[in-house]
C-alpha cells in the first residue's frame, strides 16, 4: 500500500512532500531508501491486474544503441528541398490560410513515401526520428511555419491545440522571460533552464529548431518502456502507484486539480502509455503548487523521481541543429532538455506541434478519451491561429495574469 502523505508539524494537515521540479537525487535516493526501510515487502507487490510484466518491442532501448545519428536522423536530399520549395509556392499561389494546409495542399508526390515510412517508426518502431536540414535562412518566417505544417501534414495531420484560450494551434519555445513582467513564464519552456523528462499531450510531439542557442539545450530522449520493465520488474509497487490518481494542478483553471494516473493500459494488447507531468505535481516557479490542491504521497513523489532518473540512466542525447525538425512519440518515449545560454548572435527558438496520425493511432485508453478529444477537437477551425511571433500560453503565465486562462 502507497505510503500516506506526512502531516504538517503546526497544522496537522497533509503536506506536500518535499520534491521540486528539477529533480534531486540524493532526495531520491534518501526517500527511497526511508521507504524500503519502513517496509521490506514493497518490491514484492502484484502488478496492477492485465499489466505486463515485461514490454518488447522495438520501443524497448537503451540510449547506447542510437549513438551513431545515422540511425534516426534523415537528410533532406537537394531533389527533396527542392519539392518542399515547389509545395510552399503552391500553397501560397492558391492563397488558403494556413488552417488548410494538409497532404492535397502541400503535395510531396515522392517525399510523402519516405515522410510515411518514418511515420511508421513513430507508432511502431523506435519512437523518434529528426528531418534534417531545412535551410531556414531562404524563407519568411510564414513560409518557414508553411513548411513545418506541410511537413507534418504528411506525418500526423491532426494537430492539438498549444492554447485554446486564443485558439493557437502552434508553440513557440524559447526564452521569453523579457515578456513577463515578472521576469518568469511559470513555464520552464519558455525560459533556458532545464527540463526534466516528462510527455507532452496527444501522440506526437515535433519540434523545428529555426535558432540555436550559444551553448547547451541538447535534446534527450528516454525509452517510457525501458523504464515502464525496470520497474516492474525491481518496484512494482511503482507501477501501482502510477496506475493509480495522481492530484494533477490545472494553473488557472476551474476546477484546480484533477485526479488522473500516470499510468494507462491501453486496450485490447499490452501496449503502456506513461502521461508524465511532473510540472502539475510540483508547480514552477511564477505557477508554484496551489495549497488547494492535495498533496502528493510520499509514493508518490518517489514514482516521479524513479521515472526521470530511469530514463536519465538510459536517455539518448542529441544537438538539434538549425533546421531539423523532430518528431518523438509521446506514447513511448519522454524527452527532456538541457540548459542553455543565448546570446546576441545565437538564440534557441523551436517551433512546436502537438500531433496525431488517426491511421496509425494507437487504441485510446478510456481514461484518456476526454482527455485526447479535448486536445484534438477543442479550437473550431475558424478560430485557429497560428502565430508567427513567440507569445507564451496562457496556462503557463505566472499565475493570475491572464483571466482568460481560467476559462480555458
Amino acid at each position: 500500500m502507497a505510503s500516506p502523505t506526512s502531516l504538517h508539524p503546526i497544522s496537522g494537515q497533509p503536506k506536500q512532500p518535499d520534491i521540486p521540479y528539477h529533480p534531486d537525487e540524493a532526495k531520491w535516493r534518501a526517500r527511497t531508501a526511508r521507504r524500503l526501510a519502513e517496509d521490506p515487502c514493497l518490491p514484492s507487490t502484484p502488478l496492477p491486474e492485465g499489466f505486463p510484466k515485461r514490454l518488447i518491442g522495438p520501443l524497448v532501448w537503451e540510449g547506447e544503441q542510437w549513438a551513431d545519428e545515422s540511425l534516426w536522423a534523415y537528410s533532406l536530399s537537394e531533389e527533396e528541398l527542392q519539392e518542399i520549395d515547389r509545395a510552399v509556392r503552391h500553397f501560397e499561389d492558391s492563397g488558403r490560410p494556413l488552417t488548410q494546409v494538409d497532404r492535397t495542399t502541400f503535395p510531396l508526390p515522392k517525399l510523402s513515401h519516405t515522410l510515411h515510412s518514418l511515420t511508421i517508426e513513430l507508432y511502431a518502431g523506435r519512437g523518434f526520428f529528426v528531418l534534417r536540414s531545412i535551410p531556414t535562412g531562404l524563407y519568411t518566417p510564414y513560409q518557414n511555419t508553411l513548411i513545418y505544417l506541410g511537413l507534418s501534414a504528411h506525418i500526423a495531420p491532426t494537430i492539438a491545440s498549444q492554447d485554446p484560450a486564443n485558439g493557437s494551434m502552434l508553440g513557440h519555445i524559447t526564452d521569453l522571460r523579457s515578456k513577463d513582467e515578472n521576469g518568469s513564464s511559470g513555464a520552464p519552456a519558455y525560459m533556458n533552464v532545464s527540463q526534466p523528462f516528462h510527455s507532452d499531450p496527444g501522440d506526437v510531439v515535433s519540434l523545428f529548431a529555426l535558432g540555436e542557442a550559444e551553448e547547451g539545450g541538447e535534446s534527450k530522449i528516454a525509452s517510457a518502456w525501458w523504464v515502464y520493465n525496470e520497474l516492474a520488474e525491481t518496484r512494482p509497487d511503482l507501477v501501482k502507484v502510477l496506475a493509480e490518481p495522481f492530484p494533477l494542478e490545472m494553473f488557472n483553471r476551474d476546477p484546480p486539480y484533477q485526479l488522473r494516473p500516470f499510468l494507462f493500459k491501453c486496450p485490447h494488447d499490452d501496449r503502456i502509455i506513461i502521461q508524465n507531468a511532473r510540472r502539475l505535481c510540483t508547480g514552477f516557479e511564477g505557477l508554484p503548487r496551489s495549497p488547494s490542491v492535495p498533496p502528493l504521497t510520499e509514493a508518490q513523489a518517489e514514482a516521479i523521481d524513479a521515472l526521470h532518473f530511469l530514463a536519465e540512466k538510459h536517455c539518448v542525447r542529441m544537438k538539434l541543429r538549425t533546421g531539423d525538425i523532430q518528431y518523438v512519440s509521446n506514447l513511448g518515449l519522454f524527452h527532456a532538455r538541457e540548459g542553455f545560454v543565448d546570446s546576441p548572435q545565437k538564440k534557441r527558438h523551436l517551433l512546436r506541434l502537438w500531433q496525431r496520425n488517426e491511421e496509425l493511432a494507437w487504441p485510446t485508453p478510456p481514461a484518456l478519451e476526454e482527455r485526447f478529444k479535448v486536445l484534438f477537437k477543442k479550437v473550431p477551425v475558424e478560430k485557429q491561429r497560428f502565430p508567427l511571433e513567440p507569445d507564451i500560453r496562457s496556462i503557463s503565465r505566472g499565475r493570475g495574469l491572464d483571466a482568460k486562462a481560467k476559462r480555458a
